[in-house]
């Protein structure tokens, strides 16, 4: 260590010496050497003895020392309190992560909490315990369920045959504010059982549709193997079917190329894979936004405005067209749409099977009485539509074996037509 040494300049006078006095008597007086004084280079104080700086200096460095030693422990402290904090959000977030996709797979059926034939027993279980069914119903419909399973068709227990027939003689005499509609072919209605109530209606949908394919013989060919209405379970065998020919790798994905045996959700996807590997022409249509004030769709009303009328502008109040309604989905739910309204105003209005309507309701269709009431069911305005986004299949004739290949080859990344 560097110290600065200040020294002052002797007077030739300091020096101890003696004065005469104008008395014999002699006296000494002292007169000090001016002291070299030593300044710390830390903060600047000044000693006379070079000892104490340096020890004044060491009690600096000591303090200094120590200082950024506390300042690197509270460092260190710091990181490591932040590292805590990082680690256990980060093992908040993969908990609430795992929670939420599990809480998706209950929600899509893809939990393996069992399929149709789990969640039947199980829902008639709870009905005798509340006394809503006999023992004996029980065990009756138990074996009618299990026939239906082993041959793959559905128990018919949930259709109702008839209604558009009984649509097209109401609107013939009633409805004065109908300036024109359009009906679909026949159509029998399919809604949610014991069995698939909650996640069904992607299936139920899809048996509406195939009953009106087979009652048009223009279909025969595609469905010779498919001469009735297969039930649920058998319908997720076809899908895996149509996945295992190699239509929409990505979506077989989502569901591990499995639905058989699970509660597993489908949508427009699967119903177009579906009915493209029975050669059936068929087309989806993306209404993927609004396209109408309030969160409204009115261009897909007008789509399937053109649909339902394109081969059929003769002057009739009532037009029972020979088109096959029309698969309609929407986050969370799926209908069938069966017609299509157009009010004295211009204002059109769909006419819906869904699943989620009881037989009883349905019935009530088939005794339409004058004012219409029942009919509300089934209607559906523009502002009633007021989902983000909207989904249509629709059938458009056969494929020959080409086309289907050219199709499946094309479903590697499915597209759909965007609208608008």
């Amino acid at each position: 260590m560097l110290y600065e040494q200040r020294k002052v300049q002797k007077n030739p006078r300091d020096s101890r010496r003696a004065v005469k006095m104008e008395s014999d008597t002699c006296l000494w007086f002292p007169v000090t050497e001016q002291q070299a004084l030593y300044e710390c280079p830390m903060c600047s104080l000044t000693c006379t003895n070079i000892q104490i700086l340096e020890e004044h200096v060491d009690l600096h460095l000591e303090e200094q020392n120590f200082s950024e030693g506390g300042n690197m422990r509270d460092l260190e402290l710091a990181q490591q309190l932040q590292t805590e904090e990082d680690e256990r959000q980060r093992s908040e977030e993969e908990k609430r992560e795992r929670e939420e996709f599990k809480k998706l797979q209950r929600q899509y059926g893809l939990d393996n909490s069992g399929g149709f034939k789990q969640q039947f027993l199980k829902n008639m279980e709870r009905e005798v315990d509340r006394g809503r069914m006999q023992p004996f119903e029980y065990h009756k419909r138990k074996a009618d369920m299990m026939e239906s399973l082993a041959s793959g068709i559905d128990d018919g227990r949930t259709k109702t045959s008839g209604v558009i027939e009984a649509l097209c003689k109401y609107y013939q005499s009633e409805n004065k504010d109908v300036r024109r509609v359009w009906l679909s072919a026949g159509v029998d209605h399919f809604h949610s059982s014991l069995g698939d109530r909650g996640w069904g209606c992607g299936y139920r949908n899809f048996q509406m549709l195939l009953s009106s394919l087979l009652q048009n013989s223009f279909y025969n060919d595609c469905l010779r193997d498919t001469t009735l209405i297969p039930s649920i379970p058998k319908i997720q065998s076809m899908i895996e079917d149509a996945w295992r020919e190699g239509f929409d790798p990505h979506g077989a994905s989502h569901f591990n190329n499995r639905l058989h045996g699970s509660k597993a959700w489908i949508g427009a996807c699967e119903i177009y894979s579906l009915l493209t590997s029975l050669r059936i022409k068929c087309q989806i249509i993306d209404f993927h936004k609004p396209t109408g004030p309030m969160g409204t769709h009115p261009r897909l009303f007008e789509w399937i405005l053109h649909y339902y009328s394109a081969d059929n502008e003769g002057g009739a109040k009532v037009v029972c067209t020979s088109k096959p309604p029309i698969y309609l989905q929407h986050q969370g739910h799926s209908r069938t749409v069966v017609g299509i309204e157009e009010k004295k105003n211009k204002s059109l209005c769909l006419l819906l099977f869904d699943p989620g309507c009881s037989s009883q309701q349905m019935q009530k269709l088939l005794k339409q009485n004058s004012d219409g009431s029942g009919l509300r069911l089934l209607q559906k305005f523009v502002g009633n539509l007021k989902e983000k986004q909207y989904q249509i299949v629709a059938v458009d004739g056969v494929l020959s074996l080409e086309e289907k290949a050219a199709r499946c080859r094309a479903s590697q990344v499915l597209t759909s037509e965007k609208i608008p």
